[in-house]
């Protein structure tokens, strides 16, 4: 019996996660042939079976008696999604949940291991038990979270990443869509459902940085780490002379759009413009913990070496930067990071002045975690 469309094309885009893809690749990739009613079964299952993974290999180590980890990558995916639809999907048939999951392990050339799976599923059914959602933090990040922000905001953050992403729009000064909700951060709005043309999506978190750079017409402008262009998008709603930089040609090709100058530099060396600027903002690489709703994978695959490798990056990017700010200029460094090694200590270590700072918590602030400094030299 062939498994439904939005099953298989979700069992695809596990497989790739699994693999190293970015979860909005994959699942771009493998739903791109849907209707959008399956696009969006797809991408429920894709994304909550990541936001949900330690609480559903906890049940898959009581339910089979055997570890998660252990077992072939494609009986764990298919069983993990399965467990999903059955524990969090209400609307999911459980047989079909059940059913499609152990012919997709046979597709899959585990024909041996699909009694099994069929097994552990049917128990699952029959014997729910309970699990924390603290299981779909690691540990060590719960732990950190803890020690800085206190437990009740820890717990906060836990459970804001379990859910989908409220959908934002930036609209700036023009007329919003019909049915979209202001919020408090001025241009940008909530909106439920539909197309957000020819308005784009943007994270409200993301959309509170830009302000604190208090643009003025015709003020010189450069955004060092500026793909995708959201934010620099955001700065042009200022007439400016600006440039946008990214380390990646690839990604810096998306900022051609915007009709300004693009250069392709690593912001970890000397940058290479002889003029200083008025405004600059440094929206450096980072974790990305504050997006975990919008980026599940992000803490499964993030250890904590690569937290004090990213700050090395930040602290060398932020001081190329404030080299060229101008002796009245404003400088913006910004992270979606909830790593103090990422943002406090890195502005500290600069030696620039701070004049404000901000974080943003899921679970306490709507939308993702983001911190921003204003700096002057």
């Amino acid at each position: 019996m062939k498994p439904a469309a939005a099953r298989t094309a979700a069992f695809a885009a596990l497989l790739a996660i699994e693999r190293g893809a970015w979860s909005a690749e994959a699942l771009a990739s493998k739903s791109a042939h849907l209707d959008s009613r399956d696009a969006g079964l797809a991408s429920d299952i894709v994304f909550g079976t990541l936001r949900r993974q330690g609480e559903i290999d906890a049940l898959i180590d009581k339910y089979s008696r055997r570890t998660a980890a252990k077992l072939d990558e494609a009986v764990r995916l298919a069983m993990r999604m399965a467990l999903y639809q059955i524990r969090f999907l209400d609307r999911v048939p459980a047989h079909a949940a059940v059913n499609d999951s152990v012919e997709l392990v046979r597709r899959a050339g585990k024909s041996s291991a699909a009694s099994f799976v069929n097994a552990v599923l049917r128990r699952a059914l029959r014997e729910p038990v309970a699990v924390s959602e603290t299981a779909s933090m690691p540990p060590w990040l719960l732990h950190r979270w803890i020690a800085r922000f206190g437990e009740e905001a820890a717990l906060g953050i836990v459970h804001a990443a379990l859910l989908p992403p409220q959908r934002y729009i930036r609209v700036g000064c023009a007329t919003p869509p019909e049915g979209a909700v202001p919020t408090d951060v001025p241009g940008c709005y909530i909106l439920e459902s539909g197309s957000p043309a020819p308005y784009r999506f943007q994270d409200i978190g993301s959309q509170s940085v830009v302000p604190l750079l208090d643009l003025q017409p015709g003020q010189s402008f450069l955004d060092v780490c500026a793909a995708p262009g959201n934010k620099t998008a955001q700065a042009l709603e200022t007439p400016l002379r600006a440039i946008a930089c990214d380390l990646h040609p690839v990604r810096a090709r998306l900022l051609l759009p915007l009709g300004i100058a693009v250069a392709v530099i690593d912001a970890t060396q000397p940058l290479p413009f002889a003029n200083r600027f008025d405004r600059i903002l440094v929206d450096a690489p980072c974790t990305g913990t504050g997006t975990l709703a919008r980026n599940p994978e992000i803490k499964w695959r993030l250890r904590p070496a690569d937290v004090e490798d990213l700050q090395r990056r930040q602290k060398a990017i932020l001081q190329n930067a404030l080299k060229l700010l101008t002796p009245e200029g404003r400088l913006v460094y910004s992270t979606c990071s909830l790593e103090c090694e990422e943002n406090e200590e890195v502005i500290q270590s600069s030696g620039a002045t701070i004049l404000k700072t901000f974080q943003r918590l899921p679970g306490r602030d709507p939308g993702d975690g983001f911190f921003g400094a204003l700096l002057c030299n």
